[in-house]
């Protein structure tokens, strides 16, 4: 709590820039230069926005678990509700916007277009994660339960990269990098996870 108070200035350096893509965003509409189909420019600057924020909150134990940085644990929970922010917006872009809310429409994308089925699964897997992010969730699950649920969010990760490569057919190379980040970070926690059960299984033939 005294490293918090002594760094007031963490989670409004983080706030600012988490926001501005969207304020540079909506500039950009102000000023008409989202490109010929603006909708589609929109939904996909959001989309991106939104991944970008979700690896960043997973990035926050692996640099505390490689580095020892345990700064981005106390903004980890704030980046992830970026990235539900930026979900949310992306999703009601397309649902607002781009379909007009066309139920039958929309019922049609989600069963017949893949990469739409996929991507509303991602959303739906950070909705409770973002309904739990508070401190009283964690009273009221237990922090086993909780952390358990919380895990959802490489499930939520991997269903975004498979949305992203879908979507983009032909330009993989942001969408395959996004992949092998995620591939790095999820290694990183299986690797913590591992050492402490290798050092049991170590210690009784080291006592023999």
């Amino acid at each position: 709590m005294e490293k918090a108070a002594r760094q007031p200035w963490l989670k409004p350096l983080v706030f600012a820039p988490a926001l501005s893509p969207l304020l540079w965003l909506a500039s950009r509409g102000l000023r008409g230069t989202l490109g010929p189909d603006p909708v589609a420019e929109v939904l996909n600057r959001l989309g991106l926005y939104a991944i970008c924020l979700l690896f960043c909150s997973l990035a926050c134990t692996p640099l505390q678990l490689v580095l020892g940085w345990k700064w981005p644990l106390r903004v980890r929970r704030m980046l992830g509700l970026f990235a539900f922010f930026y979900a949310c917006l992306h999703l009601s872009t397309y649902l607002f916007v781009d379909q007009g809310l066309d139920f039958g429409g929309i019922a049609k994308d989600i069963s017949k277009r893949r990469f739409v089925t996929v991507g509303f699964a991602a959303w739906c897997s950070l909705v409770p994660l973002a309904i739990t992010s508070t401190q009283a969730w964690v009273r009221r699950l237990g922090y086993r339960r909780w952390k358990a649920l919380h895990r959802l969010v490489y499930l939520a990760g991997a269903l975004a990269c498979v949305h992203f490569i879908w979507r983009f057919k032909t330009a993989l190379l942001q969408p395959v990098l996004f992949t092998a980040v995620l591939a790095l970070l999820l290694g990183i926690r299986l690797a913590a996870r591992a050492r402490p059960a290798a050092r049991r299984v170590s210690v009784p033939s080291e006592s023999r």
